[in-house]
């Protein structure tokens, strides 16, 4: 059956490696690229017959994604970060090339090669850090959206490297072909940002008129694949063009609508990219090399995590996002791939430094997931340690803060929670990590602290030893439980509402007593009762104490009742 046989063995070995990674309490991600390890065509037994057709369809998952992320990331939540995406990119991508070409020369290869090197694995992956952001809950932040931000910089940057590297021997002949791809690049943003402006969002109002959800997913895939063919052919990259067709959507009325339709597809084509990642690691040569390839992965994570980290610190982000972007791009990424098989074509790089490559990108993003997961358990040490870093605050009273209430996040949640607060005249105060969301309470008047909540100087700052009311609004799993591990570390016997989704989780909190939890679902689901029964005519005392019913018998208990 051919490709058919290959999808159905690539799923179903996803499957069974997500429910291992899940049972293991591990991400998914690594469930995913070990499934392609052992279906790959290095280690026997079960096999894809045809891996180019898996990295094909790979292709439209990483489109996709791109595509999705330009939905959720308009050009202006972009915009904050545009200097150090900007700038500091390209200062991150010629340090990165320099330490590459110093570990390449120290491992023997010669100096074309350790350029090369410097090249591939100045790269990092979009794929990745995105699946591993929103695993985490951490998509939002102002640490993603410089992530985002020197990502996208990164892979326009694929396309003069493609065209400079292969002609190391004599750099004129390559001056040409760049200015071209310069222009083209140039031409196809114009196009986009004023035709395609437009265009596609009229496209999409047309179709959603029509009612007809397939047709409006038909439409949103086929702009998604069609824009990145488009920059294809005129030689750039095509999940770039996705992605710049999901940044001109995500302005109209219709891109949330797009992005609710395509997900399923999206993290559908996702497997199968991270499944052909590990189809590309061969267990032998790991095994033969493992010494190299340790080394090399040790040296250009320590080595790009740092630069990272020190750049993004230049540019005047401060507290726990150089360490965010550090941890979450230290990895080589899937674009190296595409450099490594230019330079084996061409016959600038040997077989071998193809593998170690190849090995190493594999290696890298697989620790990604783990390492980025100690960003904030890290950073907590850091605080304990170096406590004098400055927290921006605003509208904070002169006489300090007594017997108010605490609100985590400035989100639309926590915003709510503020101004009904504000109206009653009962002191609060906002603790923000998102630079945009801080922002928005600044210009709201409202007294806000910018700051990772799970850190004792910030909840100090925020006068946690006078609160009564500790509210935690953000939908984080992560963030919630960081937050109350903390607070009852500093204050024990402080009353803490948190809002969470996980009934797991939900249960653990209610365990800690003095921790009420509300479940944006259940009192959902409790109005809509409400609404029913009110609009079914019943009495308000039975609608009451249906609802108090409901409440005690959805309402999460602690393990072991």
């Amino acid at each position: 059956m051919g490709i058919t046989t290959d999808i159905v063995i690539v799923l179903l070995a996803a499957l069974l490696g997500g429910i291992v990674a899940r049972r293991l309490g591990q991400p998914l991600v690594l469930g995913y690229i070990l499934a392609g390890v052992l279906i790959g065509p290095y280690t026997g037994g079960v096999t894809v017959t045809d891996v180019h057709n898996i990295e094909l369809l790979a292709e439209i998952g990483v489109a996709l994604l791109l595509f999705g992320l330009g939905l959720e990331f308009s050009l202006g939540e972009l915009a904050p970060v545009r200097r150090v995406a900007l700038l500091g990119t390209p200062l991150q991508m010629l340090l990165t090339i320099a330490v590459g070409y110093g570990l390449g020369q120290a491992m023997g290869f010669g100096w074309k090669e350790s350029v090369w090197l410097g090249a591939m694995v100045s790269l990092s992956s979009t794929m990745v850090i995105l699946k591993t952001l929103a695993n985490q809950g951490w998509l939002g932040t102002l640490s993603s959206r410089v992530m985002i931000g020197m990502l996208v910089v990164q892979d326009l940057a694929v396309v003069p490297l493609i065209l400079m590297l292969p002609t190391l021997d004599d750099p004129l002949v390559g001056l040409p072909a760049l200015g071209v791809a310069v222009l083209k690049a140039t031409g196809f943003l114009a196009a986009m940002l004023f035709g395609g402006a437009r265009l596609l969002p009229f496209l999409m109002a047309r179709v959603a008129r029509w009612r007809s959800r397939e047709l409006f997913l038909l439409t949103s895939t086929a702009v998604a694949l069609g824009v990145g063919y488009a920059t294809y052919l005129v030689g750039l990259s095509f999940a770039f063009g996705a992605f710049v067709a999901g940044l001109v959507l995500a302005e109209s009325d219709h891109g949330h609508q797009a992005l609710g339709e395509i997900a399923p597809l999206r993290d559908l084509f996702g497997l199968v990219f991270f499944v052909s990642v590990g189809m590309l690691l061969e267990p032998r040569f790991l095994l033969e090399h493992l010494g190299s390839v340790l080394l090399l992965v040790a040296g250009v994570g320590l080595g790009k995590g740092l630069i990272f980290a020190g750049i993004v610190r230049v540019f005047g982000y401060g507290n726990v996002i150089p360490l965010a972007v550090g941890f979450g791009l230290f990895q080589v990424g899937e674009f190296a791939f595409v450099l490594a098989q230019v330079g084996v074509k061409s016959g600038s790089i040997s077989p071998a430094l193809y593998s170690l490559v190849l090995s190493v990108a594999v290696v890298s993003m697989a620790l990604t997931p783990l390492l980025s997961g100690q960003t904030a358990r890290l950073y907590a040490v850091f605080r304990r340690r170096f406590p004098g870093e400055p927290l921006q605050n605003v509208f904070l009273p002169k006489g300090g803060l007594t017997e108010h209430v605490i609100i985590v996040g400035a989100g639309r949640t926590g915003l709510h929670v503020a101004a009904v607060l504000a109206r009653a005249e009962r002191p609060f105060v906002l603790i923000e990590l998102d630079q945009r969301s801080f922002e928005e309470a600044r210009a709201a008047g409202l007294s806000a602290i910018y700051g990772d909540a799970a850190h004792p100087v910030v909840l100090a700052a925020a006068g946690l030893a006078e609160a009564s009311l500790l509210l935690i609004t953000v939908p984080s799993p992560l963030v919630v439980t960081e937050v109350v591990r903390q607070a009852r570390l500093l204050r024990p016997k402080l009353h803490v509402t948190a809002r969470t989704s996980d009934p797991s989780l939900a249960a653990q909190l209610a365990a800690l007593g003095g921790v009420r939890v509300v479940q944006p679902e259940l009192e959902a689901a409790l109005e809509l009762t409400r609404q029913a029964l009110l609009h079914l005519g019943a009495d308000h005392t039975l609608i009451r104490k249906a609802a108090h019913d409901l409440r005690l018998e959805l309402a999460p208990k602690p393990p072991g009742e």
